[in-house]
């Protein structure tokens, strides 16, 4: 059953857990959700990954702070300059976009860096066996703050995201943990083109990644995405 979650208050995160479905934690499993959604979003992805991760625990913190006129859903940080339709019809300008969310990126960064070690430290888990999973903006996240943790994740996995300060990824990296990226071809939220501008960008701070493109998906995680997913996961934990 997954457990409750503790409110927030704006300087510390919490979420739906989900413990092992087998004995103690061996791994952790943290799911950064999108914008405008909440931590309830994505637990439900640990169903579809316990059977191939039995001695995993799952968390899905809340993002930190409420989307003005959303209902209950959070951001990781704002996104006032985002216009995904001006990326369909420029994409050349992407790469710009992406360097602009950095500074939203880096303001939330040290509330996640503290949760991350907060729960290993819970569940008595070293960071080879941490996994950091993200959707569009969680993946974001995911990977601004998996690459800059002082001791790398066993694992980073993001769904239709896309790389924050690419620019300035080399200098700032401290790890290379395996990374898998899935993206779908219909992407009208963050178009597909993301997917390669991150590749390079990982690319280019000598970060290998694995990449899957759905076709013909929107903005979300299908039964393959799912499928692949789970197989890295376990493979890289």
């Amino acid at each position: 059953m997954t457990q409750p979650s503790r409110p927030l208050d704006g300087r510390s995160l919490d979420g739906p857990r989900l413990p092992p479905a087998k004995g103690p934690a061996r791994q952790l499993v943290v799911l950064l959700h999108g914008y405008g959604a909440d931590g309830n979003d994505l637990i439900e992805l640990a169903s579809h990954w316990r059977r191939d991760l039995p001695g995993a625990a799952f968390v899905a913190p809340h993002a930190p702070t409420l989307v003005p006129g959303a209902a209950g859903g959070r951001q990781w940080f704002g996104l006032n300059d985002y216009d995904p339709d001006m990326l369909r019809r420029d994409p050349h300008r992407a790469g710009g976009i992406y360097e602009k969310l950095l500074a939203g990126a880096e303001q939330a960064a040290p509330l996640l860096h503290g949760f991350l070690a907060a729960e290993m430290q819970r569940h008595g888990v070293a960071p080879a066996k941490l996994a950091l999973v993200g959707f569009s903006q969680g993946t974001m996240m995911a990977l601004h703050v998996g690459l800059r943790l002082a001791v790398a994740p066993g694992a980073i996995l993001g769904f239709s995201g896309a790389l924050v300060g690419a620019g300035r990824l080399k200098d700032e990296a401290k790890g290379r943990p395996p990374v898998l990226l899935v993206h779908g071809s219909a992407d009208d939220i963050v178009p597909m083109d993301a997917l390669f501008d991150s590749l390079n960008g990982l690319g280019a701070a000598d970060i290998p990644a694995r990449w899957h493109l759905c076709l013909g998906l929107p903005h979300a995680i299908d039964p393959e995405g799912l499928r692949l997913g789970g197989q890295f996961l376990a493979q890289s934990l």
